[in-house]
């Protein structure tokens, strides 16, 4: 299918007060997006998350990506991804149109399901709701997005001659996408309803067969071309192997713990159908370690030849697909070890695939 074209960084916080406050977090990533420009990486992005060091840190990701926009002059900024479930529409359809105003039109929306019951718990929604609530918030976001004086009645928010302001910069508003996991309904729906998917091969899911189903929706439904892909990546790369894994290794460990931590309770006994198989995938996520990530090419660690030939070797293996969005920072890692690996990609693995397409 050709070679990615595009990489980005993707801001996913997974650290508590006790290892870095928020303010050192958030001036790190900053400072870190300042080398999109330089370098050509075109998104950045940010995950939607409570709580829990996993994502906590990060409970508004407009708020940070607003900020971040004025880092970088143009890098897509991208919402990876806000929840429908936890928010009402009237206000998230609003905060959006700021953002792609403070961004000067370089907003695109991710909306996902959300799927850590400690969240649902602690906002007193119903597992069981959350396909319901995802599909109506999305659709309702786009209707305050895209028209004026909008009316919707809906199963948990309704509104009456409503016009969102700001008003989108991007017209008709800035493209959706929409984040998945391993259900094969949601890739289907996303290429039904024409969304760009970006999803996330950290568990081993069967991710050719999963894109093949979105495009092939997203063919069956008419839309023109064949979507967009973007998948998530653990990234760090250095002069020499053995730097690369003595860096990375046991922060993408403890990010690995976290996240299993954080959806616990699929594992102890939380059910709902609408998380089939959820309790088999966080088991499965217990048993990952960073060399099976880097293995199966779910994190992309090593020297830049070592990433050239990864990232070709796994694009091939899922039919190719369009944006490689990189955690740069993961975990604790140290600033100066981040802001490395930023720069030796940018400058020897980047240009591979950028001659690749020109």
């Amino acid at each position: 299918m050709g070679e990615i074209m595009e990489f980005g960084m993707q801001f996913f916080p997974d650290v508590g007060p006790d290892q870095k406050s928020g303010q050192q977090y958030f001036d790190e990533c900053l400072r870190l997006a300042e080398y999109a420009d330089t370098y050509g990486y075109t998104h950045m992005r940010t995950v939607e998350h409570y709580f829990h060091p996993y994502g906590g840190y990060s409970p508004n990701p407009i708020v940070f990506l607003s900020a971040l926009s004025q880092r970088t002059a143009k890098s897509r900024i991208v919402t990876g991804a806000i929840l429908p479930v936890f928010n009402n529409p009237l206000k998230l359809a609003g905060e959006v149109g700021m953002l792609d105003a403070i961004s000067g039109g370089r907003a695109e929306i991710g909306f996902a399901r959300a799927f850590l019951p400690h969240e649902y718990e602690r906002f007193g929604v119903d597992l069981d709701e959350s396909v319901a609530r995802f599909d109506e918030g999305m659709e309702q976001v786009g209707l305050l997005l895209t028209g004026e004086n909008v009316s919707h009645e809906g199963r948990f928010h309704s509104f009456k001659n409503v016009t969102s302001l700001p008003r989108p910069t991007t017209t008709p508003r800035p493209p959706f996408w929409t984040a998945a996991f391993t259900t094969p309904e949601s890739f289907e729906k996303a290429g039904r309803v024409g969304n760009r998917i970006m999803a996330i091969p950290i568990g081993g899911a069967q991710m050719a067969e999963l894109i093949g189903i979105y495009r092939e929706a997203w063919k069956s439904a008419g839309h023109p071309g064949q979507g967009r892909v973007m998948l998530a990546f653990h990234m760090y790369c250095a002069e020499t192997e053995e730097e690369a894994v003595r860096v990375a290794r046991d922060p993408l460990n403890r990010y690995l713990k976290s996240l299993v931590d954080a959806a616990s309770a699929w594992v102890d006994g939380t059910q709902s159908d609408a998380y089939k198989g959820y309790d088999r995938m966080i088991s499965a996520l217990s048993r990952e370690t960073f060399e099976s990530q880097v293995e199966k090419n779910a994190a992309w660690v090593g020297t830049p030849e070592q990433l050239i030939e990864s990232i070709r070797e796994y694009d091939d293996s899922v039919g190719g697909f369009d944006d490689a969005s990189l955690q740069v920072n993961f975990n604790d890692m140290a600033f100066e070890d981040a802001e490395r690996s930023v720069k030796l990609f940018g400058e020897k693995v980047m240009p591979a695939f950028a001659e690749a397409a020109g």
